[in-house]
């Protein structure tokens, strides 16, 4: 009651972020009639103006009422667009870093050219960040145009372009770009070996177009690059025929939808054993000894392809391949794969080639990539729904920006049917109304199975229509552009990110681009005219009729897609309406809805064929929804916990790897990585304040050897009278010093220097890419502590920590074994001490792409692979001869046979 008499008399936050917003539009319009009287090169001066006066020291909030009327006149005379009012106020909310909700059709595209244009002013960089490479293309290219007027320079990032342009687009003022490219580009970078190899500069500002969409839905699933590892695939396709006869029988699983989690029953798991028996694949023990880790892991794997995820629901399987569907736009997701073995046991279950496993090298999720903007901002016409998330996870605020036109669209209650065949007769039923009458239709889906149903159900009315799904991604931007011509019927499944409005009688662009480019120039004016025409009087029909007719064919577990649907009717005060058709058998009712609403609608006597429309019918969905968003914004919430244990240590490793890269020598880190090998190995062998008779001397000589590649007489040393562990410690360091100072005066200072940075690097890439192993391993099992009595976070970020420190450690010995023990392939005394890659006696150049998983577009990332310094040679391990063991990696297979990693076998530092 009080927060609602405060609102009254003091309006909403909102309200009062508008009213600051309102009083500075006076100000831009002011500059107007000055502005319009220049010329275009006067106007173009603008620009050099701003930013002498940058350097000057004014800030960009000064030059704002300037900076964007100048961006407003520039789009009137490149565009032939000016902006409203509304549109300020939506591009001052971007410049302060907030997001902007604003309906479909109200000109996002064009609200961001002002903020866009006045950051880029710094010279620093802005990146606008599109959901798909087509909007990144059209926008700037389509935008461009203004920038390039007032003397900006943009570029744009897509997938398959090289490294030197990738370098030339982030030098432009303005850079264009998917989420996953700049993510990637990310990743990438902090996988090369010289600064100069790097395509990103310092982050500045990024504008995020979609937000939603790209920091809510694509959170919980991180950007991955990643290589294949050596797992055999046979395993799934042979436990694949037995879960396919497993999971005949419902009572050999439990299934939770809810939380799209499955788990064998008693029954199943004694099933599934005997199974396995019989086929040969369980040999010894049961199903959930430790040895049989594998096959508990692929069996779980194959159980969920089976029964939690659909063909053409989930997924679609196109020439020979498993490609994902996005579950918010219903786009095929191209080189994405599902993680930890899902989409091999999908390829087994679809029968096409299984590929291998991959092992993560380097990921990021995009809630801590987008962290990374010193200054970040977005736009989407669904965001209210979301603004606690939006605040919480990255500061934030959302502002409803009003429309130009005031909304007038009818959106009617939702209909509910007892069945899903009364549902589609009812919207085929009123598809026929609509037709009748002229009135374009939406028929808005969930997935492709449903859409086709429709489809199959209208082809048998003879009635005519569109579908815009996965299957038919290519011809989307032309199907959307004539989703609004009188009586067109299109099917789309989800609408989410389209970026291209339905006009009322048909888009005038796309009409003209198609049927005027292939055209005699003596005849388009002709024709032009005449399609200008045609869409007028369209347009006029279409109006005439209701304007565009939205009709859903089942809630989303998300109130956000909903709103996305209709928000595709009624843009710029067009009339249109808008309608929900659902059934007691839709996902959201049976898994969400209660289970007495069946039962309840039958004691309303809802007879085959009728509908129940009553607004609190709506209200309980919106309940159910707001359940599931909580749900899910707490699955995110909790995913970004853990992921910033692993973000701190990422951070700490990319920016030591660019210190490394940065610096003209590593030798003091070298050094210092040196001495410290040494104190800990001295350290180990010669405990503190031990007498000499319990010092291991022999044992620590081996070390020094095996470690540095010198035999010291230690032994000897330590006999000495009144020597301790620190004189001890000193002549090693001597000796091993003195040792690596004539190694480097053989091969040349700056050879030497150019080895130093590589083998660091490679050792230090090599160690974080086992680092991340062992953490996955860890995240997958740490949930368990919770039955313990322990936080299952708590004990994450504990061992998480512990294992970093050792890879620390392992870091240290490495570098100094690998320097200590490398030897030249040629004679360095016949070369120049520069090093030239004509030397090279071999590669380490990967030739295979590497290929993302779940949330990431295929990566190729062959000009991130190491500096090919294989040219040095460490000294071959030889399993016969235990004297080439030294050389073996710490966590390759022991040489000696027995199973485990060498470290914790003949390269074991521990005591005897």
């Amino acid at each position: 009651m009080i927060s609602r008499i405060a609102r009254a008399l003091l309006g909403t936050t909102n309200d009062r972020s508008l009213k600051a917003y309102r009083r500075r539009i006076g100000r831009i319009n002011a500059v107007e009639p000055s502005l319009a009287e220049l010329d275009d090169a006067a106007l173009q001066a603008k620009t050099i103006e701003f930013r002498t006066r940058i350097e000057g020291g004014e800030s960009l909030d000064d030059l704002l009422p300037e900076a964007f009327a100048v961006c407003r006149e520039g789009a009137k005379r490149v565009l032939g667009m000016r902006h409203f009012d509304v549109q300020l106020i939506g591009g001052m909310v971007l410049h302060d870093g907030k997001i902007a909700e604003m309906k479909t059709g109200e000109g996002k595209t064009l609200v961001a050219t002002l903020p866009v244009y006045l950051n880029a002013l710094s010279g620093r960089g802005v990146h606008v960040v599109t959901v798909n490479d087509y909007l990144a293309r059209r926008d700037a290219e389509w935008m461009g145009q203004l920038y390039n007027f007032l003397g900006l320079s943009v570029g744009i990032i897509v997938p398959g372009i090289e490294d030197d342009e990738r370098r030339a687009a982030y030098a432009c003022d303005i850079t264009y770009g998917t989420n996953n490219e700049f993510g990637f580009d990310y990743l990438r970078d902090n996988m090369k070996y010289a600064l100069a190899d790097m395509v990103q500069r310092d982050f500045n500002y990024a504008i995020v177009d979609e937000v939603d969409s790209i920091l809510i839905d694509e959170a919980r699933t991180p950007l991955i690059i990643s290589g294949p590892s050596d797992e055999p695939t046979e395993l799934y396709a042979q436990v694949d025929g037995l879960v396919k006869i497993l999971a005949e029988d419902p009572l050999n699983y439990d299934k939770d939808e809810k939380f799209k989690t499955v788990n064998l029953t008693e029954a199943g798991s004694e099933t599934i054993e005997r199974m396995l028996a019989e086929a040969g694949l369980l040999t010894e023990g049961n199903l959930y000894d430790v040895f049989n880790v594998s096959l508990v892991h692929h069996t779980q794997q194959s159980l969920r392809a089976h029964t939690l995820f659909a063909r053409d629901v989930d997924y679609i399987v196109k020439n020979g391949q498993v490609i994902i569907i996005d579950e918010f736009t219903g786009r095929m997701m191209e080189g994405r794969r599902y993680s930890d073995g899902l989409h091999q046991a999908l390829e087994a279950k679809e029968h096409v080639t299984v590929e291998r496993e991959n092992q993560t090298l380097a990921s990021i999720t995009f809630q801590n990539y987008f962290r990374l903007y010193p200054k970040l901002s977005g736009m989407t016409g669904t965001a209210m729904t979301e603004a606690d998330e939006f605040e919480e996870i990255y500061k934030l605020l959302v502002v409803e920006v009003p429309t130009n036109v005031p909304v007038s669209r009818k959106d009617s209650d939702d209909e509910v049917y007892r069945s899903e065949s009364e549902k589609y007769q009812a919207v085929a039923t009123l598809i026929e109304e609509c037709r009748a009458r002229e009135q374009p239709v939406l028929v808005g889906t969930t997935s492709i199975e449903k859409s086709e149903i429709i489809s199959n159900l209208l082809t048998s009315m003879g009635i005519e229509h569109s579908v815009l799904n996965a299957r038919f991604h290519e011809q989307e931007a032309s199907i959307v552009a004539d989703a609004g011509a009188p009586g067109a019927v299109t099917i789309a499944t989800n609408m989410a990110g389209r970026g291209t409005d339905i006009k009322l009688g048909g888009n005038l662009e796309a009409r003209l681009q198609k049927q005027l480019d292939a055209l005699d120039p003596a005849l388009r004016a002709e024709r032009e005219a005449a399609i200008r025409a045609e869409i007028e009087s369209a347009h006029e029909i279409v109006r005439a009729a209701g304007g565009l007719f939205v009709i859903g064919t089942e809630r989303h577990e998300s109130r956000r897609v909903d709103n996305q649907l209709r928000g595709r009717s009624g843009r710029q005060g067009d009339p249109g309406a808008s309608r929900f058709f659902l059934s007691l058998d839709d996902d959201l009712m049976r898994i969400f809805g209660s289970d007495r609403m069946g039962p309840m609608l039958q004691k309303l006597g809802l007879k085959d064929g009728e509908a129940i429309i009553h607004p609190w019918i709506n209200k309980a969905l919106e309940k159910a929804q707001k359940k599931v968003e909580a749900r899910n914004f707490d699955t995110r919430k909790n995913l970004l916990k853990y992921d910033d244990v692993m973000n701190n240590q990422r951070k700490e490793v990319y920016a030591q790897r660019r210190e490394f890269m940065a610096a003209e020598s590593v030798a003091d880190v070298i050094g210092e990585m040196r001495a410290d090998t040494i104190a800990e190995v001295v350290e180990r062998r010669i405990p503190t304040k031990a007498y000499a008779e319990q010092w291991e001397s022999l044992e620590l000589r081996e070390d020094v050897q095996r470690i540095f590649g010198i035999d010291l007489p230690i032994e000897e040393w330590a006999a000495e009278e009144g020597i301790d562990e620190t004189h001890l410690r000193e002549r090693i360091a001597e000796a091993v010093d003195a040792h690596m100072s004539a190694k480097a005066e053989s091969f040349g200072p700056d050879f030497m220097r150019f080895l130093e940075k590589s083998i660091l690097l490679q050792t230090l890439d090599h160690l974080w890419k086992e680092h991340l192993l062992a953490l996955d391993h860890l995240r997958q099992g740490i949930g368990l502590r919770a039955y313990g009595q322990r936080d299952p976070l708590n004990e994450y970020k504990a061992e998480a920590f512990a294992l970093f420190s050792v890879m620390l450690e392992d870091l240290k010995e490495q570098v100094s074994t690998a320097l200590a023990h490398v030897e030249l392939g040629v004679d360095p005394a016949a070369n120049p001490p520069v090093f030239d890659p004509s030397m090279l006696l071999e590669s380490h150049s990967h030739s295979d792409p590497f290929h993302g998983e779940l949330g990431l577009a295929q990566a190729e990332v062959a000009g991130a692979m190491p500096l090919p310094v294989t040219s040095l040679r460490a000294e071959a391990v030889d399993p016969a001869r235990p004297e080439t063991w030294a050389a073996t990696p710490r966590n390759a297979p022991c040489p000696c046979g027995s199973g485990k990693k060498y470290k914790y076998c003949h390269g074991n530092l521990g005591p005897g």
